[in-house]
């Protein structure tokens, strides 16, 4: 479950760097492919919310006191 999460996580901040490069390099075109990587770096975060949401449920993980 760790591995996924944190398969996840950078998937999600790849995402969002190639959002900005997309927003450097198209300068005065469409920014439809930052918009797009936006669009799934959302996606992606809202995912593993829901992910991280129903492994507590299912009890996928379990709480960890300090």
């Amino acid at each position: 479950m760790h591995i996924i999460v944190a398969l996840m996580l950078i998937t999600i901040v790849a995402s969002l760097g190639s959002a900005l490069v997309f927003i450097y390099r198209d300068q005065g075109q469409g920014k439809t492919r930052a918009v797009k990587a936006l669009s799934l770096r959302v996606g992606l975060s809202f995912a593993l919310f829901a992910l991280l949401i129903a492994s507590q449920r299912f009890g996928w993980v379990g709480e960890r006191l300090m």
